[in-house]
């Protein structure tokens, strides 16, 4: 693979680690990110019971955090361990779509602040377009779940058809055959070809500025694309990833470059496509889900809790194996003829001559209160440490008092609307970010003409226990 960065005109931008980013960072990236969203999503994979030694048929995401006495796998040579009851309950994921739920459940306001009324009527419509257009509310809650699994989620500005044109022509308020643009109602459709992308994290790859982390030079990302069309046998992606003939989908290696001048998309490591990038800075909005100085990425609510998730599956998994051998009673007969061929049965006699014969009961379910005080312990932590209690998934246990008043019930949910009040600002900013870009490509395009300070917005968030409170 050889990268020709001549369009971007920039001699620090270095080809061999842009090669090494590819080749040696990605695939690092992808699998550690990869095990964050496995501990979200929690998938089934299909399995031959009798390779598996499981006679459920399929394994979770999460069994890679139980211990090898649990799961059967082998720990050395001459070390196969049967596999034991293993459960699996997913803490992890209800706890990210409750904090979702509570950040983007409700629809979210996007706020003009230029000085004319009328303006910001007019700027606020076309914002509405440009977001509708990338699925509305689902793109604020897809920008909140990828934030929360991998801590932060970066958001590619794209344009396409008659406003890349318009772009490229390096026209001012005239579409392609130069006619002004004076009708509202087009000002929104080409705002509509503004589209807004979500990256997976797996993906992502940026070139930071040396001195400033937080300053994005270049942009690259790598991704695995799935074609619609049978694999080729003889594809070097395909055996890495050590896919077999039989009508297999054909995959292709992508790696797209951009910057602030310009952008390159590469394919099978030869440059597919190219061109400028009239905005003049890097179209890329950069949000972290909880801030964490000094990085790049920001705190991940999936990465906090895997530890405790392991511990909650491994005691969960002890107990069902223990209710397995010991649930069940079981009897032992001493000097009975034949009692192997009888079954147990109520109103069932046996008889015998033998004055020593008997039949003794063991087994059966004991109690075991440290067990379970473990488990309930574990579950608080994982409370702690999330901010997420059971109550807000609609769980009540004991008694909590008399919820009648606002503000005993922001006290019960105090630990999550704090943390909702952080994410607020961090993805707050980020929105109003993308606003301030999609505002500039229309500026640039001459579709809509704003001001620097015309393009700043507030973004307002409704109080998810709003309707609670105002009853």
């Amino acid at each position: 693979m050889g990268f020709e960065l001549g369009i971007f005109g920039d001699a620090s931008l270095d080809a061999s680690f842009v090669q090494w980013l590819v080749e040696q960072r990605w695939p690092a990236a992808n699998r550690y990110f990869g095990r964050l969203w496995a501990y979200y999503a929690n998938p089934l994979t299909e399995v031959v019971p009798a390779v598996a030694d499981s006679s459920r048929g399929y394994v979770q995401a999460q069994e890679a955090g139980l211990p090898p006495r649990i799961t059967g796998r082998s720990v050395g040579e001459g070390g196969d361990i049967q596999r034991k009851e293993v459960v699996i309950e997913n803490d992890i994921g209800w706890r990210i779509n409750a904090m979702v739920d509570f950040l983007f459940g409700r629809p979210i306001a996007v706020k003009s602040k230029a000085a004319a009324a009328d303006r910001r009527r007019a700027i606020e419509a076309i914002l509405k377009a440009v977001f509708d257009g990338s699925g509305g509310a689902v793109f604020f809650q897809d920008l909140a779940v990828l934030g929360g699994v991998y801590g932060f989620v970066d958001c590619i500005v794209r344009w396409g058809g008659a406003l890349a044109g318009r772009l490229v022509n390096g026209m001012s308020f005239g579409t392609s055959d130069g006619t002004p643009v004076r009708d509202f109602d087009s000002v929104l459709r080409l705002a509509g070809d503004i589209s807004l992308e979500p990256i997976d994290a797996g993906r992502a790859l940026p070139v930071l500025e040396e001195t400033d982390y937080k300053r994005i030079r270049y942009y690259v990302q790598h991704v695995v694309q799935v074609k619609n069309a049978v694999a080729d046998d003889s594809s070097f992606i395909r055996r890495l990833l050590g896919g077999a003939g039989g009508g297999d989908r054909k995959m292709s290696a992508v790696t797209e470059i951009l910057g602030p001048t310009a952008w390159q998309r590469y394919e099978e490591g030869t440059l597919a496509a190219q061109g400028a990038n009239p905005l003049g800075r890097v179209p890329v909005v950069h949000i972290q889900n909880l801030p964490q100085p000094g990085y790049y990425e920001g705190l991940s609510d999936v990465e906090q809790l895997r530890g405790l998730q392991d511990e909650l599956n491994t005691r969960l998994s002890d107990r069902a194996s223990r209710i397995t051998m010991q649930a069940f009673k079981m009897y032992l007969a001493k000097g009975l003829e034949g009692i192997g061929d009888r079954p147990v049965a109520p109103g069932r006699m046996w008889c015998t001559d033998n004055p020593e014969a008997t039949i003794e009961e063991f087994g059966g379910d004991g109690a075991n209160p440290s067990e379970n005080l473990h488990i309930q312990e574990v579950r608080e932590a994982m409370d702690k440490v999330s901010g997420v209690t059971p109550v807000v998934a609609g769980v009540l246990k004991n008694k909590l008092g008399n919820l009648s008043s606002a503000v005993a019930l922001e006290m019960t949910f105090m630990g999550m609307l704090s943390k909702t009040c952080r994410k607020q600002l961090t993805y707050g900013q980020g929105i109003g970010e993308i606003c301030r870009l999609a505002l500039e490509v229309l500026d640039k395009a001459g579709v809509y003409a704003t001001s620097a300070a015309e393009r700043e917005v507030e973004v307002v968030f409704v109080n998810p226990l709003g309707d609670a409170l105002e009853s």
